[in-house]
């Protein structure tokens, strides 16, 4: 039994926050969970005060706003103009036909205005996730808490239907956010 124990706690694996890790580890982590948030998949909704999702980088022909003129404005869901739950279902089904409005089983909205990716480099998006003022108040827990738990990042990792998705997973994403922060959420500067 003793011996049990020892291997099922040996086989446990260690949060970053227990681990050293150096500056180099944690700006590696950084590069990966940029190149998600950097990603078209996140960064078409991640577009700040504008309002107007995107169609960009998804293979839906040229960049250009989101078709239908929608624009969340400061409702982030659309309730000025045409609500976002107007095409966008909520409701738990699967994602099986290219290109039709997409299923998530949660009330479809556009992330607040001050998480806006679009258009930024790694230094700017980097400085801006690691400030609880401009990250929506979250700590590095807590950034990996909703990476885990949003229907909408989950969505993104599995959008179905052959629409492109951004490098690795929910889970790897919760991992480097975690080195990250171990390492003291460094950011290159430029």
């Amino acid at each position: 039994m003793r011996m049990l124990i020892a291997v099922m706690f040996i086989a446990q694996p260690l949060a970053a926050q227990d681990l050293t890790v150096t500056r180099e580890e944690g700006l590696a982590a950084w590069d990966r969970v940029f190149a998600v948030a950097s990603h078209p998949r996140c960064t078409n909704c991640h577009v700040g005060d504008q309002g107007a999702p995107m169609w960009n980088g998804l293979g839906y022909g040229e960049d250009r706003v989101h078709g239908m003129n929608v624009r969340a404005d400061e409702s982030r869901i659309g309730a000025e103009s045409v609500p976002c739950r107007t095409c966008h279902v909520t409701s738990a089904s699967e994602n099986t036909v290219p290109h039709a409005p997409p299923h998530i089983d949660e009330a479809w909205r556009l992330p607040p205005a001050e998480l806006s990716w679009l258009d930024k480099t790694s230094a700017e998006i980097c400085a801006q996730m690691r400030n609880p003022d401009t990250n929506d108040g979250n700590s590095v827990a807590e950034l990996m808490d909703h990476v885990k738990t949003s229907e909408f990042v989950n969505w993104g990792f599995a959008p179905g239907a052959g629409r492109s998705v951004p490098p690795g997973s929910t889970t790897q994403l919760a991992q480097d956010l975690d080195v990250w922060g171990a390492a003291g959420t460094p950011c290159l500067d430029g």
